[in-house]
């Protein structure tokens, strides 16, 4: 496969087909060019869909609209709309989430927890560490390298076919539920339900801080923060920089220094609550990316250091798991909810701090 048509599959593959996609993915952070032409300087006004047509093969111009709208193609370095008319010397990129790799994607054989499946879906509980795609640094070793193993019989299931396969994400460090497609039909229609804001899904996360309300609703625009492209940032409800953003969240138990919170996403944008919980002060215990990984709250006592650090070390990843999914069977219109216990360090952790509070 030469690079155009590379350029061409990593369009398709690399769209969201709903705004839940790409929810908090941590794998291959950043974008990464694909492509780049430079007008000539005899370049005649024309429309960057049309110009981007002439230049990439085995592609549509559905497909690269819809990359303009996702913000993939861009114009000296700027994302542009699928009407911008490019002039002499523009420099036109092509941009995804992650890096051009030219394997498809192997079977390996990698355990996977299967909640649920049925000739349209299953529903796995992912692990912490297990990365979901494959990516920047993870082209084997993933949660699609699982499930190219584990459905290598069914004939009608190709992981590399991006029709089938994966309708939302998690980070590598967090566990839970996860629903995958195994028909086109089924991908379209729960993809629908995401999109729609139809499905139901709630995260356990501890979190620095204790709160003044037993409930909360957090709205900030999420876009890639422009001092540290690994992370993302809070903007402005309503601004021009990142997307539309809202979490909710309760509590659910009291530590004084650290907090249970359950978050209920209404979008589904990259790493979400992690940098929602940052901004309103109350990081996720142990998340590195976010400052979490410090003691925040607390005493200098040298047993209470002692204290964090054995936390750090039962959890050594950030301390948030999506613990119930729900949705509409895709073909039987049946209501179908799943509930994942706490994975065994996230366990650990909130016993440990079960027992100070008691101790206290």
């Amino acid at each position: 496969m030469d690079d155009l048509s590379l350029n061409a599959k990593y369009i398709e593959e690399a769209l969201p087909q709903n705004d839940n996609e790409l929810e908090d993915e941590d794998q291959g952070d950043g974008l990464y060019e694909h492509f780049r032409v430079t007008a000539d300087k005899g370049q005649q006004l024309l429309r960057i869909d049309k110009f981007l047509m002439d230049h990439l093969r085995d592609t549509s111009r559905n497909r690269i609209q819809k990359a303009a709208s996702a913000g993939f193609i861009r114009v000296n370095d700027k994302p542009v709309k699928s009407n911008y008319r490019v002039k002499p010397f523009d420099v036109v990129t092509l941009v995804l989430d992650r890096p051009r790799y030219e394997t498809t994607i192997e079977p390996e054989d990698i355990p996977l927890d299967v909640v649920y499946e049925d000739a349209s879906l299953l529903v796995v509980n992912k692990p912490a560490g297990l990365v979901v795609h494959p990516g920047c640094g993870n082209y084997t070793g993933t949660l699609v390298n699982a499930l190219a193993w584990y459905l290598k019989e069914d004939p009608d299931f190709d992981v590399n076919d991006p029709s089938v396969g994966l309708v939302h994400r998690i980070d590598k460090n967090t566990s839970g539920l996860l629903v995958i497609a195994k028909t086109p039909n089924a991908k379209t229609k729960l993809g629908l339900q995401f999109f729609n804001k139809t499905t139901s899904r709630r995260y356990n996360a501890l979190v620095w801080g204790d709160f003044d309300s037993n409930e909360g609703r957090i709205e900030g625009n999420i876009g890639r923060d422009p001092k540290d492209r690994l992370r993302m940032a809070v903007f402005e409800p309503g601004s021009d920089i990142g997307k539309h953003a809202v979490t909710h969240y309760k509590v659910l138990r009291r530590y004084g220094y650290t907090t249970l919170v359950e978050c209920i996403l209404e979008t589904g944008r990259t790493h979400q609550i992690r940098a929602h919980m940052k901004h309103i002060g109350h990081p996720l215990f142990n998340d590195a990316r976010y400052g979490g990984e410090q003691i925040l709250r607390g005493t200098t006592e040298s047993s209470y250091r002692q204290f964090i650090n054995h936390c750090f070390e039962l959890c050594p990843r950030q301390a948030l798991h999506a613990k119930t999914l729900g949705f509409t069977h895709p073909e039987s219109g049946q209501q179908m909810d799943f509930t994942s216990p706490w994975p065994t360090d996230m366990q650990a952790l909130i016993d440990a701090w079960e027992q100070k509070t008691l101790q206290n």
